[in-house]
Order: structure tokens, then sequence, then C-alpha cells
């Protein structure tokens, strides 16, 4: 019966790795990344005048207005496309986020201070521990999502690369935790208050008194960011390194060699950079009157800090690589300075072409208005089938997941969905806390965004892994972090079940169920 058991299992595990195996190869055959964004832009054009001559429409729950489809092949849809291609690629977010902390990346790797930061790592802490490191690094990130995605998910590779083990599993160990820190964290972040406000709209179609504050979630963000770091080392450790085996790649693998003392210097006193920014920074915000408070309101979640915290990331590396890169040598000048910074831009011209045509493919997504139909009626046709209870709880997170599919920003997604489903679990009975469909929504939307080209870095993850491999493409982001997507949702979704048949409270003020 065991060795039955053991052929059984053995030969599962099978289906699934030829299953991704396939999904890789398939994806890895598509054309070039900008081709397939330039090809769905075109795509949204055609598909926005068909709908538009069908006359699509659906009715907006936030504000009970009509949505329409905008056609593309329309006068004013020419026109718009005309005037608004340059500014699509502009004002497309990741594009300035990325350059503009890549002048600091590009200073830390130009003065050799990341090498030394890997090299006193690996021989400082037991392998064993590299993948929760880098995972529970990237569930703290989500608290500057750019920081996780820009800085975290390539320096996972080049530390699981410098271990001999496949940069690739270090790529997908640090997105898995930079995804997940979307729905679970350990700190209060600056979506928090966004996603609460809305839901304190939505609860107020029944109770006009009702408010949902900021942390009504970090009880469970707390358990959630367990629930992460355990899954994504299993599966790390577990599916994703046995399946892509051993790196046969030619990139440039960081030496394991001690530190020199002019290193450990220059290191040691990068530290106290490090320090002592943090300490100014924190200076400018703790104090009542602090610089970068609101100084209307005092507030720190809607501060100055925070809505310029693209440039305290960028500060944060760029000072510790000035100290570092003058005390070992690598800046003797201003002009080595500039150097170092533009070298790593030199690196960055396939992103650029990829972030053009994604920025077109996004934006005419948006003004067709396909999205929010898509949205829309997802929405309102599971409410129709009639489910009650967990069983709606669970629905309501695939749901989510699935919209994520289609639509990039989060706090859009919720704005249409909270109106729908917040009051109509406020009306069941027991009457459900706006806080459990918000702690939902997070859980899908953190799932897909492993899988998803719609997410906003997916492109500059796809360019991640083409230093390791040219041939890696985006079959191979996804079919790699599929088995995240997978045991994430099957794990998470549980204890989500769990928590609400225990009655635990989400967080502050964040029962499971209201009178």
């Amino acid at each position: 019966m065991g060795n039955f058991l053991s052929k059984a299992k053995q030969y599962s595990k099978s289906i699934f790795t030829r299953s991704l195996d396939v999904i890789e190869v398939v994806g890895n055959k598509l054309p070039h990344p900008a081709t397939i964004f330039g090809g769905l832009a075109v795509l949204v054009v055609l598909l926005s005048w068909l709908m538009h001559a069908l006359g699509t429409s659906a009715v907006n729950p936030a504000d009970d207005s009509t949505v329409t489809i905008n056609s593309l092949v329309s006068g004013d849809g020419f026109r718009w496309m005309y005037t608004n291609i340059l500014n699509n690629f502009l004002r497309f977010p990741p594009l300035g986020y990325v350059l503009v902390v890549m002048v600091g990346i590009g200073l830390a790797e130009g003065t050799g201070l990341f090498a030394v930061m890997i090299r006193a790592l690996v021989l400082s802490a037991p392998s064993k521990y590299i993948t929760a490191a880098v995972v529970l690094a990237g569930i703290v990130s989500g608290l500057a999502v750019e920081a996780g995605y820009v800085i975290l998910i390539p320096l996972g590779a080049m530390i699981f690369h410098a271990l001999g083990r496949h940069p690739m599993a270090g790529l997908a160990a640090a997105f898995c935790g930079v995804s997940g820190g979307f729905g679970a964290n350990f700190f209060i972040g600056t979506i928090d208050p966004i996603l609460a406000g809305i839901s304190t709209s939505a609860a107020q179609i029944i109770d006009p008194e009702m408010v949902v504050n900021p942390a009504v979630n970090y009880y469970f963000m707390i358990a959630s960011s367990f629930i992460v770091l355990f899954v994504g080392v299993w599966v790390t450790e577990k599916i994703v390194e046995p399946r892509l085996g051993k790196y046969e790649g030619t990139a440039e693998r960081f030496a394991i060699v001690q530190l020199t003392p002019e290193e450990s210097k220059g290191l040691r006193w990068a530290g106290i950079t490090v320090l002592l920014y943090m300490a100014a920074m924190a200076f400018t915000v703790i104090p009542e009157n602090g610089l970068l408070r609101d100084p209307l309101t005092g507030s720190i979640l809607h501060s100055p800090f925070f809505t310029g915290i693209i440039i305290g990331i960028l500060l944060l590396f760029l000072l510790p690589a000035l100290v570092y890169g003058i005390i070992v040598g690598t800046i003797k000048s201003d002009k080595d300075m500039m150097k170092h910074i533009i070298k790593s831009m030199n690196g960055m011209g396939s992103y650029i072409v990829l972030v053009f045509f994604a920025a077109q493919f996004v934006y005419f997504f948006n003004y067709s208005n396909l999205g929010l139909i898509i949205a829309i009626k997802g929405a309102s046709g599971l409410t129709e089938i009639g489910f009650t209870g967990p069983i709606l709880i669970g629905a309501f997170v695939l749901l989510a997941a699935f919209i994520n599919l289609f639509m990039g920003s989060a706090s859009a997604k919720w704005a249409i969905i909270a109106p729908v489903f917040i009051p109509m679990l406020m009306l069941l009975d027991p009457a459900y806390h706006p806080g459990i469909t918000q702690a939902a929504f997070r859980i899908g939307d953190s799932l897909t965004n492993l899988i998803t080209p719609m997410m906003s870095y997916f492109a500059l993850i796809v360019t991640f892994a083409e230093k390791y491999d040219e041939k890696y493409g985006i079959g191979t982001i996804i079919s790699t972090m599929i088995p995240y997507t997978v045991f994430l949702g099957i794990i998470w979704i549980a204890t989500l079940m769990l928590w609400i048949w225990l009655g635990i409270p989400l967080g502050p003020d964040g029962p499971i169920y209201i009178n």
C-alpha cells in the first residue's frame, strides 16, 4: 500500500511538473513582450469598436452611472490616441519610479556596494535561512511597493546566484514576498487608509455612522505574513528549485571571498550612513511639527513623506553608495560617480521599449472602459449566483483574483467592487463586518499579481530574468510563479475560513460580525 501511495504521489508530481514545463514552453514561444503589448493595444482598439457597436454597457455600483464603451475607432478615439500616446508613456508610473531609483541602485552597483553586501550576507548567514530572509524582506518591502519590485526582486536573484543556487528561484522567492506584501505585512502601509476610506463609503450605504479604520485588517495581516513566509519558503525549496535544476547560464556570478579591510570599513560606514539617514528621516515625521508631515492635518500616512517616498528610496541607496565608493576608492571624483550611474542606465533600453508598448495597452484599455465593464459585470454576476456566508467569502477571493488579471490598480478595483459586496454581506444573517470583505479582496489581489502581465512591474521582472538567460520570457515567469499562486490560494483562503469560524477579530475595531 505504501509503495502504491508513493508511486501515485510521484506520478501526480510528475504531471504537475510537466504541466509547468508545457506552460513555460508555450509562453516562451510567444513573441517579444513589447510585441505582445503592442498587439494587445491593437486588439483593444478593435474590441472597443465591436463592443461599442453592440451597445455594451454596465451600471457602475459606485455612483449608479451608466458606463458605456468608448470606441477607439471613431473621431474622438483617433484624436485621443494621437494626442495621448506620448502622455501614456510619460505618465506610466513604473517608468519614473524605476529610472529614478536606478540612479541610486546604479551607484550602489557600480561602486561595488551591492557585491560586498551579498558577499557579507553569504559569508555570515547560514544558507538554510537565506530563502526565508529573502521572502521576509519581500513582505516588509510591501510598505514601499516600488522598492520591493525594483530592488529586492533582482537582489534575490543575485543572492541565490552567489550561493550557487538557481537565480530564478531567488527572483521567485522575492516576488512571492513582495506580492504577498499587499495582503500581508507587519506594519500599516499607505494602501491601508485608501482601502479603508473606500470601505467606509460602501458601508455607509447600509449604516451611515460606520467608519472603517485603516488598521481593520492588522491582526489578520500579521498572521498572513507568516503564511506567505511559510508557503514562499516551502514552494521555493520543494517545487521551484527542483524543477529549475542546476543553473547552466553564463551570467557572471559574484565570487564568495573574504572581505578586504577596506571593504569591511566601507561597508561599516555605509551602514552608519544608512542609520544616520533613517534617523534624519524619522526626525521629519515623528515630531508633531515634522517637516514631511502634512502641514495642515499633521498626518503621516497622507503626507509629503509618503507622497515622495521614491525620492527617499533613492537617497537610501545613493548616500551609502557614495560613502562606500569614496572609502574603497571606486569614487575619486564626480566623473566616477556619474560613470557608475550612466552605466546602469545603459541597460535600461529594453525596459524602456517594453514600457512604451505596455503603457499604450494599459491606457487604451482604461480609456475604452473595457476593464471597468468587465469588472462590474463580473462582480454583478457573482452576486446573482446566490452564495452566502463563508462560501461567498471564498468565491469573492477568487473573483478578486480573476478581476486582477484585467485591472492593475487595487484602489480602482476596490472602488468598483466594495459598493456591491460590502452592503450585501452586511445584510446577511449573520451580518459580516466590512473588514472581512476587504481582507478577502486583498488576498485575491495578491494571488494573481504573481502571474498577470497586467501588473505594472511584470515587464520589469521579465527584464530581470533575461539577465540570466535571454530565453527567459513571460512563460518562464508565469510557470515559475503558478505554484506560489496555487498553494498560497489554498492555505490563505483556508486560513480566512478558519478565522471566520473562530470569530477572531481581524484588527482593531474589526470584528467578524456586526449587529
